[in-house]
């Protein structure tokens, strides 16, 4: 049976064609909307950015961020934002895009009601935001967050001691579901265990609630182990390719680097996780308290994210692969306003995201080594050199 099409199908189907072309030219009215026209003097940029930066309090309120963390921050995409496409023959400069992907994360604004703040059209503000965060995290990325090295792993390892009393440690490590709409045909994939649909951002920070690494995008079904096992650093994690420093030697026994994490991972010579809360004697309470200490540095790291760029309030009204974008720029935006601007109080307050399952597709698995470092950080919590005056109180 011949495939082709006769020659009358050719017809019907080009009749079609025009028919639905005259329908989508009725429809649209206008090729550029009346007020879009009136962008450059009714417009929210041209009406308020060289009126905030004679105020830097508004202006840090506005962009959530100080004047010059901004001009810093468009100092170095500037160029790429430059090459990108201007719309309808109008000239849309670096500052306007990035004044409109700053206000998409700093409000969690829809597109439409940025559309009618700016006065651009709406399919025109998504790809500005889109190719913005595309430009920032391929700019910031090998200087916010870069692989850590030896000597970041030091350094990191430093601070957990001197803000955590957590000796050794290499960073806090846990899992956030994003929340997301609905992604067309996707079946369960993104339905996660609280019945709504996620996207997981995996982190990895350090005590300065900076990220050093994240891995973004795995399904919302899908447990902390499974998404750790399958990121990049999990996989060097357990292929010892992270080069990590060598263990320290205190009293003829060694101390190795480590990761903390809660209950949801598994147990490793590198990644230490809490002793089960059943039948726990005065000396497994404390490592399970000491940890918890050093490990709540990545929940506070979630808070000051989502409470800064407050798209991650409310779902995400994207594809998976749109919202994966903007957790990846979101987050090395927050490393580079962070280590410029610091940390607002307001910032620190309640976070949104909800915690992954501690109780699905756990990899209970440990090797007795993995179970005696984590024996030898417990000893060493309760030993006078490790111990701290108050957390025999903080147990009881």
């Amino acid at each position: 049976m011949s495939s082709e099409l006769t020659t009358e199908e050719l017809v019907a189907i080009a009749v079609a064609l025009e028919e639905d072309e005259n329908k989508i030219q009725k429809k649209r009215k206008y090729s550029v909307h009346p007020l879009n026209k009136e962008r450059k003097r009714k417009g929210q940029f041209h009406l308020i950015y060289d009126d905030l930066r004679v105020y830097p309090e508004k202006f840090f309120s506005y962009y959530r961020m100080s004047m010059l963390a901004f001009d810093e921050l468009l100092s170095i995409v500037k160029s790429n934002l430059l090459k990108m496409e201007n719309f309808k023959n109008d000239t849309i400069t670096p500052e306007e895009r990035l004044t409109i992907t700053m206000k998409y994360l700093s409000t969690g604004a829809t597109f439409n009601q940025l559309h009618l703040d700016f006065l651009i059209g709406k399919s025109t503000v998504r790809v500005i935001i889109k190719k913005t965060l595309s430009v920032i995290w391929k700019n910031l990325q090998p200087l916010e967050m870069p692989e850590p090295t030896k000597d970041v792993w030091i350094q990191t390892a430093e601070g957990f001691y001197n803000n955590a009393n957590f000796p050794n440690c290499l960073g806090a490590v846990d899992g956030k579901h994003i929340r997301i709409t609905n992604p067309a045909k996707s079946g369960s994939d993104y339905f996660n265990y609280k019945h709504f649909f996620s996207i997981i951002l995996m982190a990895l920070v350090d005590s300065n609630y900076c990220f050093l690494s994240i891995d973004v995008g795995a399904y919302g079904r899908e447990g902390d182990p499974n998404v750790f096992k399958k990121s990049p650093l999990g996989k060097k994690l357990y292929d010892r390719q992270l080069d990590i420093p060598l263990p320290n030697d205190d009293d003829s026994v060694e101390q190795p680097f480590v990761i903390v994490g809660d209950e949801a991972f598994a147990l490793h010579e590198n990644l230490l996780r809490p002793y089960p809360r059943k039948n726990l004697d005065l000396k497994k309470k404390i490592f399970n308290m000491r940890l918890t200490r050093a490990r709540r540095y990545v929940e506070c790291t979630f808070g000051i994210l989502a409470n800064k760029w407050r798209v991650f309030h409310t779902p995400i009204l994207v594809e998976p692969e749109f919202a994966t974008l903007i957790v990846k720029a979101a987050c090395v935006i927050h490393n580079f306003v962070r280590r410029r601007d610091g940390v607002e109080y307001e910032d620190t307050l309640h976070c949104p995201f909800e915690s992954i399952s501690s109780e699905t597709n756990l990899a209970r698995g440990s090797t007795i080594s993995a179970r005696d470092v984590r024996d030898y950080f417990a000893t060493y919590f309760d030993s006078p050199k490790g111990k701290l005056d108050w957390q025999y109180n903080a147990v009881h």
